[in-house]
């Protein structure tokens, strides 16, 4: 599988074959064809560098956290967290694919249209959903009853609304960095390069994530162990209802009248730009997917060179936040707020007063100043979360480039393998968890009104900015100097 993986890039990226079929010659390399990465809307470019991560003593517990020096590449992030309105986009997505579904259902009409399963010269293709042609403005009597299939009424005051549980989105991903390691090689000779040892021709067992909906409309998830048996061992399937908790302005404050919030707060175009809550880490990696193929199916042939959207490592996240200078907040001072008394965050600055920074709960994303990176809100607002699975030794167990600390919890494991890194503070935490280095955990199904999201995606190559300009230039400086004291 590796071989065919390389002979495929190699192939899609030569260039003219030419230069491998010449007779022969001095050899001059065969170069690929030119990529310049777009800038991604919403984003800003973290380039890669290092940093000290941590604090060397925590002020509120009076503990020393792990610290560590640590070295990443670049890559973009959105500038501030996602907004109800984005992630709004993408429920209703889910919403008319579901429509679209039924529509092309013979129960509710069977229209052929909505579903693709043929290519223009009458081949057959991978069934898909055709999005080309529009849900009906007047729809007839089974088309109506496949568009409102998908909402419900509210038993006592009769509002109508979305049916949250029927929004499920499904969707696969493959792990190609569990694929490539040597243990997993389905030739024996491969897993072992050593060869002082005989090739074992032991059994490989693999686990895999797979979901199901049963009869009852549930969601079923399952972790498969068995034999390997071949690249398939290695895609993961995914099914997870994408609807926010509302509820959670009543859950996580008992005896507070937050009513208003959990009916208005999603739902009313007043909170828009304001930063969506109530979303699990599983959730927000389905939003991560979705947005990479969103994008992916607006692009040409550069598709195969965009790396997906993700959430960010741990680590990714602290860098980030820190700035160019690695301050202890993103800001430059050490106070929380500026000698004319302006809060430089959304926090809880003072006990039982929210208000004191000019917020109660979240305020719109991005009002704030942001750090030198470009990033607004990595302090305050909402908690966020990573993709880093949250353990006390945190960056002390991990690698010094790139750091991450992944697990991919199965259902039956323990709930406390299913803590997940939260970074940032929010608008309900004092000062010092709001430092860009606290750390936090919540567990990966639990929502928050007080813990967000942004997407992170790697740089296709961090090459050619300007620290590698400066090193360029450097360079010429000293080959200049080098030249001038030959000559004298």
């Amino acid at each position: 599988m590796i071989v065919l993986v390389a002979g495929l890039a190699l192939v899609s990226c030569a260039g003219s074959m030419s230069s491998a079929n010449a007779i022969g010659g001095e050899v001059t390399g065969s170069r690929g064809q030119a990529f310049s990465e777009p800038v991604p809307f919403g984003m800003v470019a973290v380039r890669k560098g290092s940093l000290k991560v941590g604090m060397e003593n925590d002020s509120l517990w009076g503990i020393g956290l792990p610290t560590r020096e640590i070295s990443v590449d670049g890559f973009w992030m959105d500038e501030h967290e996602v907004s109800n309105s984005k992630y709004r986009q993408f429920v209703y997505w889910v919403r008319d694919s579901i429509i679209r579904e039924r529509l092309a259902d013979p129960a509710y009409g069977g229209d052929e249209t909505y579903k693709i399963e043929e290519d223009r010269d009458g081949n057959p293709v991978t069934p898909h959903l055709n999005w080309n042609k529009a849900i009906p403005r007047k729809p007839n009597e089974d088309e109506e009853r496949a568009i409102e299939s998908v909402y419900t009424y509210h038993p006592i005051d009769g509002t109508k609304m979305l049916d949250a549980r029927q929004m499920n989105y499904r969707y696969e991903i493959y792990d190609y960095a569990t694929a490539a390691q040597r243990r997993y090689r389905l030739d024996p000779e491969e897993r072992d390069l050593n060869t002082d040892h005989e090739v074992s021709r032991e059994e490989v067992i693999i686990s895999k994530d797979t979901a199901w909906i049963d009869d009852e409309g549930k969601i079923v998830r399952q972790t498969i162990t068995r034999p390997l048996s071949g690249p398939w061992d290695f895609l993961n399937t995914y099914i997870v209802n994408v609807f926010p908790d509302t509820t959670c302005w009543v859950n996580d404050f008992q005896n507070a009248d937050n009513e208003r919030y959990m009916k208005l707060y999603f739902s009313n175009p007043i909170y828009d730009d304001y930063p969506v809550v109530g979303v699990t880490w599983e959730q927000a990696n389905a939003f991560c997917v979705w947005r990479t193929n969103f994008l992916l199916k607006g692009l040409g042939g550069a598709a195969k060179m965009i790396q997906r959207y993700r959430l960010p490592s741990e680590v990714e996240w602290e860098y980030a936040a820190r700035g160019k200078e690695g301050n202890p907040f993103p800001w430059e001072s050490k106070d929380t707020k500026s000698d004319k008394g302006c809060y430089y965050a959304n926090f809880k600055p003072d006990r039982g007063n929210y208000t004191k920074d000019g917020s109660l709960i979240t305020s719109k994303c991005g009002i704030f100043s942001a750090n030198s990176n470009g990033l607004y809100d990595m302090a305050g607002n909402v908690a966020e979360w990573t993709s880093t699975v949250y353990t006390e030794a945190g960056v002390e167990s991990m690698s010094d480039m790139n750091p991450e600390l992944k697990y991919n919890a199965a259902k039956e494991d323990p709930y406390r393998l299913k803590k997940k890194s939260v970074r940032g503070g929010s608008w309900k935490d004092p000062e010092s968890m709001i430092l860009s280095a606290w750390r936090s955990y919540e567990y990966q199904n639990q929502p928050r009104s007080y813990i967000g999201f942004r997407c992170v995606r790697s740089m296709v190559s961090d090459a050619g900015r300007n620290d590698a300009k400066k090193a360029a230039k450097a360079g010429r400086s000293s080959a200049g100097a080098t030249t001038r004291k030959t000559r004298r």
